[in-house]
């Protein structure tokens, strides 16, 4: 099946004449917080009006759950809150009233039944998003909603109209209230691409640096200088665009790139005390590392580089043997069998995490049995940039929490909602980045509901 969602998916507004379109609420972003607010909106009987760049809603979503859809986590109230670290306070009242749980009876509200997998995360039964959107747009379509695609927001005009840039020429539209969805600054080509910061900033909204998030890192070369020198080095990179000596050997590209380190433990201090621990998988790149176990010690990594231009996290090859078991096997006697097939018998070490060991201890150091038995608990790799932001899963950063009342209304911007993405959170992956953005928009519809019954 298709996961591409054609305009004729959702209720398209028919040709809009050349004078101002009015209506009770514009929500502006066509993600899940958007058509949350949309719906939570339509179900009071008020009537909306969604506009979105695109030509259909929900590209993004689609794409998430191309490998399959992560609608939640199934992980009790405390810890899933936890997850947002600095923004916990802010987020808290929000997944009370619609987290986890709520979640999973909204999409059986939908008619997806729900799963928990082995990790606590929580899926559609079938894995699909798009059967998921289609029902949803379906109810939307039911209640009225009407979407405009292909309508680009371009900020305000002078008399506090919304401007849309639309196939047919400019649109202007004059909203009661209007909900703000419009994501973060990450997969520009889906709709996201943070073009509405300086919009938001012009108007005396706070708004907070988009960075990447759920992101992967360039390495510093293992060949790289050592020691005083290698520090004077790292020092020289800070703020060098591009940063050179990035990536793998040639050898190691060639040999791994695009490989999978499975069953690994990734340890990281920061220079605040903040430290993060955790077995998992990821995968080694052209030029550098990203996959799941580096995303969720992403947020960590990121605000090393910044404040120091490198971080340095250490890589345990062997997370289930004590540095004792594996200097024991790696000092055993090898006779004639070379050290290649002695660490595959020994320790089941080969492919990939032989390579890695290769790649930073070069031959002296693999023939060193302390320093190799040291590496394989503890083998230490400096990231030193980010990847671009377009290719991060997600962003931080965004509208200020501070400059948003409890309703998410915007203290600058009387009548404005905003929510989803672009607000200034983030969250690992696993369920909690679409929980958040679902509950916000909830929230947000919430808060123009209540601004258009003060209004009456």
């Amino acid at each position: 099946m298709s996961h591409t969602l054609s305009p004729s998916d959702s209720p398209v507004a028919p040709a809009l004449s050349a004078g101002t379109l009015r209506c009770d609420v514009a929500i502006v972003g066509g993600g899940p917080a958007g058509l949350m607010a949309a719906e939570v909106l339509a179900q009071a009987g008020v009537a909306v009006h969604l506009f979105d760049a695109m030509p259909s809603v929900g590209r993004k979503f689609l794409l998430a759950g191309k490998g399959g859809l992560n609608l939640t986590h199934s992980e009790p109230h405390a810890p899933f809150v936890s997850r947002y670290a600095e923004r916990q306070p802010q987020l808290e009242p929000l997944l009370q009233e619609f987290g986890g749980p709520e979640v999973r009876a909204w999409a059986q509200g939908l008619g997806v039944e729900t799963f928990v997998g082995t990790s606590g995360r929580v899926f559609p039964a079938d894995m699909k998003a798009a059967p998921l959107l289609r029902a949803w747009l379906q109810r939307l379509r039911g209640q009225g909603v009407v979407f405009h695609m292909r309508h680009r927001w371009l900020g305000w005009s002078d008399d506090g109209a919304l401007r849309f840039a639309a196939p047919a020429g400019e649109v202007p539209v004059a909203a009661k209230s209007v909900v703000l969805a419009l994501g973060g600054g990450s997969w520009a080509r889906l709709g996201s691409d943070g073009a509405w910061v300086p919009l938001l900033a012009q108007r005396g909204v706070a708004v907070a640096p988009l960075r990447p998030s759920n992101c992967g890192f360039d390495v510093l070369r293992a060949d790289a200088p050592a020691g005083e020198t290698r520090r004077a080095f790292l020092q020289e990179l800070i703020g060098r665009t591009p940063v050179p000596a990035v990536g793998w050997t040639p050898h190691f590209v060639e040999r791994f790139a695009g490989q999978p380190f499975k069953t690994v433990a990734l340890a990281f201090t920061d220079s605040q005390g903040r430290t993060f621990s955790r077995r998992g998988e990821f995968v080694a790149t052209v030029t550098g590392v990203e996959g799941s176990l580096v995303y969720a010690a992403s947020h960590l990594l990121r605000d090393e580089i910044e404040a120091h231009g490198h971080a340095t996290f250490h890589l345990d090859l062997l997370p289930d043997h004590t540095p004792e078991r594996v200097l024991v096997e790696v000092r055993h006697p090898r006779g004639s069998r070379s050290l290649s097939s002695h660490l595959k018998s020994r320790l089941g070490l080969d492919g990939i995490k032989a390579g890695i060991l290769y790649e930073h201890l070069g031959k002296d150091g693999m023939n060193d049995p302390g320093a190799l038995a040291h590496a394989i608990k503890a083998l230490p790799i400096t990231v030193v940039a980010t990847r671009p932001i377009d290719e991060a899963i997600s962003t931080a950063g965004g509208v200020a929490f501070e400059a948003l009342d409890t309703h998410l209304m915007a203290r600058a911007l009387p009548g404005v909602f905003c929510a989803g993405e672009m607000l200034d959170w983030e969250a690992p992956t696993g369920g909690y980045l679409l929980t958040a953005s679902l509950a916000s928009g909830r929230v947000a519809g919430l808060g123009a509901l209540h601004w258009l019954r003060q209004a009456a």
